[in-house]
């Protein structure tokens, strides 16, 4: 059992962490409050290749795996400029495409996505099917060689900053018994694709959309993969490192605020001349949720380790526990570096209280921390299903 990095593992993680603090959250802050996107940081850090780190060399990325993707996530957001496109494009989109992709969907998406001119988003969520997929509403049916779309989407990440849309659908005869699903690429700019912004509580560079599809016609080349039987384990490919991704965005956003509350109390004197932080009521709790970040580190880690290992089953175990370690980590971070702070933390200067609804969020999205308890009753306590 091994806790090191490998050397070069260390120095992705230095050089994001350098990129991360050149931009900082005040940078963060300043976008998602002017209603702009994050390009500047996005495009340098994929001119850096950092975007790429889990994308095959020969497409132009670095050959890496879910773990170096997750050194990413994690070091941005200790910076305090948590990407939720991270996930959604490398992780997701790109792991999808490269694992059950055609060659030509290969060449043809995933060089753009390694050096980050390029972000496809993930289409999942429905308004009635919430977390249970099996109802999706969203259907796809032929008409001679093309494919037809038609559904609702909902909570649909960064559609505004996206060439393509990897839609997940059902096909026309499954609409009853087991799900059959199919994954589309679906350009933005397809007709009969339509979207509405929902106005969220969270402070935040990147937009939720609902997505309307009407008739969305497609050419055959848009399935993903050679036959609809890629359809399943695409999509579940693409579940693991999005769980895992999610967990190092939040457990690096649990860092940030611990760090920016542990400065602040070394320093503020106010009785008798000592610090805050010597005040036990003031230490303890910051030592607390620094102790909880640091556990949900140790199985993001794991959950990336046995993912980049091949070992799947195992993974989605670690992957959905390190989800959840890191959603309550991080929400527990930063209220008590907001509560340490007293009147400062909810400034916009001191830089904390801009995370509360993107931490609470993370304990909702991408999958809730009860139905990730009913998984974990199930598979690795042995109870019967609940639902």
């Amino acid at each position: 059992m091994n806790f090191d990095l490998t050397p070069e593992q260390d120095q992705l993680r230095d050089a994001v962490r350098a990129l991360g603090r050149k931009y900082g959250h005040g940078y963060f802050v300043e976008k998602a409050k002017a209603g702009a996107h994050t390009t500047e940081l996005w495009q340098e850090a994929g001119r850096l290749g950092y975007l790429g780190v889990n994308i095959p060399t020969e497409y132009g990325g670095g050959g890496g795996g879910i773990t170096e993707l997750a050194i990413v996530c994690e070091e941005l957001a200790a910076a305090g400029c948590p990407l939720l496109l991270l996930v959604v494009s490398p992780a997701i989109a790109a792991t999808v495409i490269n694992k059950h992709g055609t060659d030509e969907q290969r060449k043809r998406h995933l060089p753009g996505l390694a050096d980050g001119s390029q972000k496809i988003v993930f289409a999942i969520t429905e308004p009635e099917a919430g977390s249970n997929f099996h109802r999706l509403g969203t259907v796809a049916r032929r008409d001679g060689d093309d494919w037809l779309l038609t559904g609702r989407k909902c909570y649909i990440s960064g559609v505004d900053e996206a060439g393509h849309v990897l839609v997940v659908a059902r096909t026309e005869d499954s609409s009853t018994g087991k799900l059959k699903p199919a994954l589309f690429l679906v350009p933005t700019d397809a007709p009969g694709l339509e979207k509405s912004k929902l106005d969220m509580e969270i402070l935040s560079p990147e937009n939720q959309f609902l997505l309307y599809l009407d008739n969305v016609r497609l050419p055959a080349d848009a399935l993903v993969g050679e036959s609809l039987d890629a359809g399943l384990p695409a999509l579940f490919s693409g579940l693991n490192p999005e769980r895992i991704t999610v967990a190092a965005m939040g457990a690096g956003t649990g860092r940030y605020a611990i760090e920016r509350a542990s400065g602040y109390t070394a320093t503020r004197q106010v009785w008798g001349g000592k610090s805050i932080g010597s005040h036990q009521g003031v230490a303890h709790p910051l030592a607390h949720a620094a102790v909880q970040v640091e556990l949900a580190r140790l199985m993001i880690h794991k959950a990336a380790t046995l993912y980049d290992a091949g070992r799947d089953l195992e993974a989605g175990v670690a992957g959905n526990m390190a989800k959840y370690a890191a959603g309550e980590a991080a929400a527990l971070a930063v209220d008590t570096a907001v509560q340490a702070l007293g009147g400062a933390g909810m400034t916009t200067e001191y830089g904390v209280a801009t995370l509360l609804g993107a931490v609470r969020a993370g304990r909702i999205a991408p999958v809730s921390r009860e139905m990730i308890l009913n998984f974990v009753a199930q598979h690795v306590l042995g109870q019967d299903k609940s639902y």
